[in-house]
């Protein structure tokens, strides 16, 4: 499936975390909202805000924006470092989502929120990318055709039960090709990714290999190959 305004504004997200993650806690409706409330506040009270996608952001925005540029914050990398028991995998077969990590640079999707809207557009945000502590919400300066701009990045929260660390390639390449859970499969997650950024004339070395390979799996694998 794919995930849609209407399911955050449902509260789509947060039924399925607590379906699968029943002996874990999980943020409320207003602990989302104080907290999206309390980021926007630390931005300022001028100016429109700005939004750094690397991931599913890039081709799946669901943000009400008025522009958008390609755009590389420096300091972090995107990398498949997040296991996902529930929307791209299951507890017992858990998939890959993107983070940032520390180091290098990743070159991605700035999205400019209008002043007015800023507020509502980032407690729908938080009902996508906060309901644990996976990640954590940041303002950092982010490198654009525009000149430099303060972006709000979710930073991979290396402390977070979930946090999968620097796996092999072959670990990925496994973890990607077999996992599906309530919003897809990690498989299209990795390609609707790479499909993302080249529509943005981004490439990622790093993606083009997993993409690569998980589709030669994916062809091998074919009952057309039988």
């Amino acid at each position: 499936m794919s995930l849609t305004r209407e399911d955050l504004e449902n509260g789509l997200m947060l039924r399925i975390w607590r379906e699968a993650n029943r002996d874990i806690p999980c943020k409320t409706n207003d602990e989302l909202n104080a907290s999206a409330d309390q980021t926007l506040d630390a931005f300022g009270p001028a100016g429109d805000p700005w939004v750094f996608g690397y991931g599913s952001l890039i081709w799946n925005p669901l943000l009400d924006y008025d522009s958008r540029v390609p755009a590389t914050l420096n300091g972090y990398h995107r990398r498949f470092c997040l296991w996902s028991r529930t929307g791209r995998g299951t507890p017992e077969r858990p998939g890959l989502v993107l983070g940032l990590d520390h180091g290098g640079s990743c070159t991605g999707v700035a999205y400019r929120i209008p002043r007015e809207k800023a507020r509502c557009e980032l407690r729908l945000l938080w009902r996508r990318e906060m309901l644990s502590n996976a990640y954590e919400a940041h303002w950092m300066p982010v490198q654009t055709c525009v000149g430099e701009i303060r972006a709000l990045t979710f930073v991979i929260n290396r402390e977070n039960a979930n946090y999968a660390g620097d796996l092999s390639t072959d670990q990925l390449v496994e973890a990607l090709s077999t996992a599906c859970g309530r919003l897809g499969s990690s498989r299209d997650y990795l390609c609707q990714t790479v499909e993302g950024l080249l529509e943005h004339g981004v490439r990622d070395p790093l993606l083009d290999e997993l993409h690569a390979r998980v589709t030669a799996q994916a062809a091998l694998e074919s009952p057309d190959n039988d």
